[in-house]
């Protein structure tokens, strides 16, 4: 859990007000059924079958014992529509800077358009990143997920690099 970020924090969108905190276990369901909501997510196996929920709430509870990694959730009337994970990395590159990977964004398929992933991440670079003294915020976001795309170039993200993946068999 990274211990300094300023959470809960609220904020305005076109649904409402919404409250972005700290997830806990209890947040589970909701946090499965935002990845399946989202179509490459389900085609990669998040189905949120219920077969998988121990999985799901091992790594939530990985997350947050981890110091340097947090899941966040954004809450809208009581209900989970919003998630991302943070790490924050420190590096030799760039003068020894820290910085923070953002990942798994989601917002429910219905809210999307509705301000609430701008205000999360704009949250990100102007409160998060500064507290946890990082110079600098990046993302990871499938080759596929153009209209995501999009959306961080209107934030001000750049495309600058190419990512590449290996899977690793399990036993």
């Amino acid at each position: 859990m990274l211990a300094s970020l300023p959470l809960p924090c609220s904020f305005d969108s076109r649904a409402g007000r919404t409250e972005l905190r700290r997830a806990t276990a209890a947040d589970a369901d909701g946090i499965i059924a935002l990845l399946a909501d989202d179509p490459i997510s389900a085609s990669r196996g998040d189905q949120a079958s219920d077969a998988d929920r121990p999985a799901y709430v091992r790594g939530l509870t990985d997350i947050l014992a981890e110091p340097s990694n947090d899941l966040l959730v954004a809450v809208l009337d009581g209900a989970i529509v919003g998630t991302l994970q943070l790490t924050s990395i420190p590096g030799m590159a760039r003068r020894g800077a820290r910085r923070l990977l953002v990942e798994a964004v989601r917002v429910r398929s219905d809210l999307r358009s509705a301000g609430i992933g701008s205000a999360v991440m704009r949250w990100v670079a102007e409160e998060a990143a500064p507290a946890l003294g990082a110079t600098m915020v990046q993302l990871t976001s499938d080759a596929a997920r153009t209209d995501a795309h999009r959306f961080y170039e209107r934030l001000g993200y750049t495309g600058s690099h190419v990512g590449f993946k290996l899977a690793v068999p399990t036993s």
